[in-house]
């Protein structure tokens, strides 16, 4: 009897989910993930929220998980709420000792035209690989849910905002890490919000 409840339940669950790899946020704690959990970072309808819309934010703030990945398939849905929002997902980073910054590879979003690019944070400090703004616009939801899927294997990562592929980057430098923590960003800046929800991975060889 049992056998068959969890047969059924397993049935129950939507095939792109079962696709998409391990859940690494369970919407309800923060287990797996560590940052400011007490003033930047909450869960709200079961996604990370980071930020307020009550006063600026005064420096960038970044919730990282507590294990590393290197190849993998990341899919998770963000949405950014306020005027002059801004804010990214680390892929292959590390914390930065004794500081609130991390260094590693940024999958973008903002305005005016961060959205989809992948950007070095704290390490070359620039846009790797810049998207193509005027097709992005045609899929993106300002204020409201959307996709990203980042795939990273071997030298080659790629980004896709809502199925359009916005980025596809080949590190060229031997010398920059293959591996590192996930997180997610809130930006300085005014007063604004990023969430994130639905958070898979799915590990390749």
């Amino acid at each position: 009897m049992k056998f068959i409840a969890a047969l059924f339940a397993l049935l129950l669950v939507p095939a792109a989910l079962a696709a998409a790899g391990q859940q690494i946020f369970d919407g309800k704690t923060f287990q797996g993930w560590e940052g400011d959990t007490e003033k930047t970072f909450k869960i709200v309808d079961g996604a990370i929220v980071g930020g307020t819309l009550d006063a600026k934010i005064p420096r960038n703030e970044f919730l990282c998980t507590t294990r590393g990945y290197t190849n993998f398939v990341l899919t998770l849905k963000f949405k950014l709420v306020g005027a002059g929002a801004n804010a990214g997902v680390q892929i292959r980073t590390k914390r930065i000792p004794n500081h609130h910054e991390v260094s590693g590879y940024q999958a973008d979003m903002g305005d005016p035209a961060w959205w989809g690019c992948l950007y070095d944070e704290s390490r070359r400090n620039k846009v790797l690989a810049q998207s193509d703004i005027e097709k992005v616009n045609k899929v993106l939801k300002r204020n409201d849910w959307n996709e990203y899927v980042i795939r990273c294997e071997g030298k080659r990562i790629r980004l896709a905002i809502n199925g359009l592929e916005t980025i596809d980057y080949t590190e060229t430098d031997p010398n920059i890490e293959d591996h590192g923590v996930i997180a997610v960003q809130i930006h300085s800046g005014p007063p604004s919000q990023a969430w994130y929800k639905d958070i898979y991975v799915q590990e390749l060889p």
